[in-house]
């Protein structure tokens, strides 16, 4: 199993990113996949996760800022994340059935 997450990099506040998270060894339209972030001296928090069935759910400091969502098709998990903070700053890992994918790093940053 690998995952593979991408799309991270140095946003202004306010800006937007796109994360994404490839799978291979796993398909992920069967389990519910999460996003979860470390910040600099801090605990791995969770972020956000989609079911299989498609629901999702947010940590209430990203909810209404943030989207998680599934492309079946790609196998692959995406965290649409707006109206980014300075304390969104952080790297973001995919996770499924115990797998971590490797972290992109986010800096929201003027």
């Amino acid at each position: 199993v690998q995952l593979q997450a991408s799309g991270g990099g140095l946003v202004q506040p306010g800006g937007s990113l796109r994360l994404s998270c490839a799978a291979s060894g796993v398909i992920f339209s069967e389990n519910v996949v999460a996003w979860y972030r470390q910040a600099p001296g801090k605990q791995r928090e969770w972020v956000a996760g989609i079911t299989r069935g498609g629901n999702t759910n947010y940590a209430e400091s990203v909810k209404d800022r943030f989207t998680v969502s599934r492309d079946n098709a790609k196998n692959t998990v995406f965290l649409q994340m707006n109206s980014l903070k300075p304390e969104d700053t952080a790297i973001y890992y995919c996770f499924n059935q115990g797998y971590w994918g490797q972290g992109t790093l986010v800096t929201v940053s003027s």
